[in-house]
């Protein structure tokens, strides 16, 4: 059975953490011209080899809701960044596609952001990140 106190003292001291770092990588979002949310679809477009990915990998991969995920792509699609178009394997389904334009500001981001990740995570050593990495997938997968 594991400890009521330590578990909550872990809870506390891992949410902090998460907030204290994304707090300062955010940072890289301002004054650009992709929002944070922006940056995270087109990561997850950009992850597909084709640059495509449906509508609900997307959502998956947000903490936001499936209504909001819909709003935000298409206000990127009036951008410019995205294409939307119905998924040929699920009639109610769409799929979203990187442009060139939306390529070429997330690659330009990413590359800033890595770096910020990487100055930021440096704290920790090489075998540091490596159990980091697998306690946090060990707390995310389901039960």
């Amino acid at each position: 059975m594991t400890d009521r106190r330590r578990a909550v003292a872990a809870w506390e001291s891992l949410f902090r953490a998460q907030y204290e770092v994304f707090d300062d990588i955010s940072s890289d979002f301002e004054g650009d011209e992709l929002s944070q949310a922006e940056y995270d679809v087109l990561l997850t477009v950009t992850r597909c080899e084709t640059n495509k990915a449906r509508l609900r990998d997307i959502t998956a991969n947000m903490l936001i809701s499936q209504p909001s995920v819909s709003r935000l792509v298409d206000r990127m699609v009036s951008r410019g960044l995205v294409t939307k178009c119905g998924d040929p394997e699920d009639g109610r389904g769409s799929m979203v596609t990187a442009t060139p334009q939306g390529l070429s500001v997330f690659r330009r981001l990413a590359s800033a952001h890595g770096r910020s990740i990487a100055e930021r995570m440096a704290v920790l050593s090489d075998d540091e990140l490596v159990q980091l990495e697998h306690l946090t997938t060990k707390l995310r997968r389901p039960r």
